[in-house]
């Protein structure tokens, strides 16, 4: 006989199955030139099917083991002769199924009265018996931290920020942490949005973890997000999380492993917690999940060609463990999220131990390999699987680990334009900053190269002297590049000269005797863009960038583009 569990998920298999594949019979019932294309579409779908009903399954035995936890702490907590409860939980929605485990149920409890046992007569027997009842104790997150136990919200965020979107095909995860000089996490967001389309966007959770625990410092971070990426919260692409305290040992009592100095053992140790809560946070959100860093970029169509390339593989009926997408450390390394736990149990038993990238070796060889090293050698082929060209790419130098210096560059992800050519009315261009070799402001500004300057000053600026006035409707700028993201524009404004300065005369900011209005800044990413109306300022003769305060960088202008509506 079929257990209720075991019926439930058939029911659903043969539901699903239905609703994907009667639309894909019917066509292929009418195949023309396209069949092989409409087969290969069925392929795709039907692996995407399994994918999706082994993920269900896995969060359904996730509440089968809330639900046989919570009757045993309920049957412990009752005295051996009286009443025994049995209870049984039916979730309000399976949207709420990520959230906080048993909260997301309505639970009701049937009661056994210990001289009634008729109709559960081995149950029954079972709970009266002190020597059978004993369960045995498996082994759990607390087995290997145990200082989790002192405090019961050590597992439950601190803060989070998002629509709590579920159902999404990748999930993509994004550790960030306080670095000592520079942030890359705004870029790097940048980046993976504006390389998704809107159908990528819909099918995809980018999760920010903020792996700190200072929650002032963790608001202010979600406030630049915010301030940035406002729509990405707002529609569910974007989530921000962090851990609370007590999720983290005293790194100050951890052994000292690999031979490595002490503050390294206590950075990796973090990061390898970093990691198992980030991924213990997002194995229910959806099919996939990708782990990044901050401090990446990507190409556009990145999500589609990860999503085709797992599913081909899943057509294919091979069982692989790990997608990789970029050869360097962890970046864009696909898991299903059926196989989460494997990483996050490795993770947190040997958290001290090694640095998770190490363990991903150890655990293929555990799961898959015989003891024939020639064979798991090919077995690991099979089930840790290269994708090329590369999808992401490291553009990061200062590493979270203070001192640590990193130059490191995926050889597989190609090259990306360092600057953006446009075509701009005829100006002389100074600035008293000075340019480094031949990349000069003059030449960025003709599309020839990008300007690179060296550290500016408060009070530096850039004019673009036009040789006729013209009508302007629009501006761009853009600074730094992905070879130097950290050479930005900051605290910067952007300002324009009307040739009738008594036509805006009754305009703000305009400054004393030059007749400069101020029309925009340049944002946290080091880009400022912006429309301007004809009709109210008519003729601009010049354009001109303020600093405002010194960098402790050098700067990089990799885009100049001024819209005069010429085409």
């Amino acid at each position: 006989m079929l257990s209720g569990g075991r019926i439930f998920r058939k029911k659903l298999a043969l539901v699903l199955l239905a609703i994907v594949c009667v639309p894909f019979t019917v066509m292929l019932l009418h195949r023309d030139d396209n069949g092989a294309h409409l087969e290969d579409e069925l392929t795709s779908e039907l692996a995407h099917l399994r994918q999706r009903v082994s993920q269900v399954e896995m969060i359904n035995q996730a509440r089968r083991m809330d639900l046989s936890l919570l009757t045993q702490h309920v049957n412990r907590s009752l005295p051996w002769k009286g009443t025994y409860v049995f209870v049984t939980c039916m979730y309000s929605s399976p949207d709420l199924a990520w959230r906080s485990r048993i909260t997301s149920a309505i639970c009701k409890p049937l009661y056994m009265n210990n001289t009634n046992g008729e109709e559960f007569p081995e149950l029954s027997r079972l709970l009266l018996d002190p020597e059978r009842s004993q369960n045995l104790r498996l082994p759990n997150i607390f087995s290997f931290l145990p200082y989790l136990l002192n405090n019961p919200l050590s597992t439950v965020p601190a803060f989070v920020v998002g629509q709590g979107k579920t159902h999404a095909s990748i999930v993509l995860g994004v550790p960030t942490v306080k670095r000592e000089s520079q942030s890359y996490l705004l870029p790097t967001l940048a980046s993976l949005i504006a390389s998704m389309n809107e159908e990528e966007k819909n099918d995809t959770l980018i999760i920010v973890f903020v792996a700190e625990t200072d929650l002032e410092y963790v608001t202010v971070i979600a406030e630049k997000i915010k301030k940035q990426f406002g729509d990405a919260l707002q529609s569910g692409l974007l989530e921000i999380v962090s851990p609370p305290a007590s999720f983290y040992p005293d790194l100050n009592e951890l052994r000292v492993t690999l031979n490595d100095p002490v503050e390294r053992v206590k950075w990796r140790t973090k990061q390898n917690l970093d990691y198992a809560f980030l991924m213990m946070y997002a194995q229910s959100r959806g099919m996939y999940y990708v782990q990044l860093e901050d401090d990446i970029l990507t190409t556009p169509g990145y999500i589609t060609k990860m999503k085709k390339f797992a599913l081909k593989k899943e057509a294919m009926n091979l069982e692989w463990f790990l997608l990789d997408f970029c050869q360097l450390g962890f970046i864009g390394k696909m898991f299903k999220s059926t196989d989460l736990p494997y990483i996050i149990q490795f993770a947190v038993m040997f958290h001290n131990d090694k640095p998770v990238d190490w363990l991903l070796d150890p655990i293929i060889e555990t799961r898959y390999c015989p003891h024939d090293t020639k064979k798991c050698n090919q077995i690991k082929l099979l089930k840790w699987i290269h994708f090329k060209p590369s999808l992401f790419q490291h553009v990061g130098t200062t590493s979270s680990l203070k001192g640590k210096v990193q130059k490191l560059k995926d050889k597989n992800f190609g090259k990306l334009a360092l600057f953006t050519p446009h075509k701009n009315p005829p100006a002389k261009v100074t600035s008293p900053i000075k340019a480094y070799k031949q990349f000069t402001i003059q030449r960025a500004y003709r599309g020839d190269s990008f300007f690179w300057g060296l550290m500016p000053q408060a009070g530096d600026d850039i004019v673009f002297e036009f040789s006729k006035p013209v009508e302007l409707h629009g501006y761009r700028l853009r600074s730094g590049n992905y070879e130097h993201p950290s050479d930005l524009l900051y605290n910067t404004s952007i300002e324009i000269r009307p040739i009738d300065p008594e036509r805006v005369k009754g305009s703000l900011k305009i400054s004393p005797g030059e007749h400069f209005i101020g029309v925009g800044e340049f944002n946290d990413l080091g880009i400022a863009e912006g429309k301007i109306d004809p009709s109210q300022f008519g003729q601009i003769g010049a354009v001109r960038l303020v600093i405002k305060s010194a960098s402790k960088n050098w700067v990089i202008i990799s885009e100049i583009m001024f819209d005069t509506g010429s085409g």
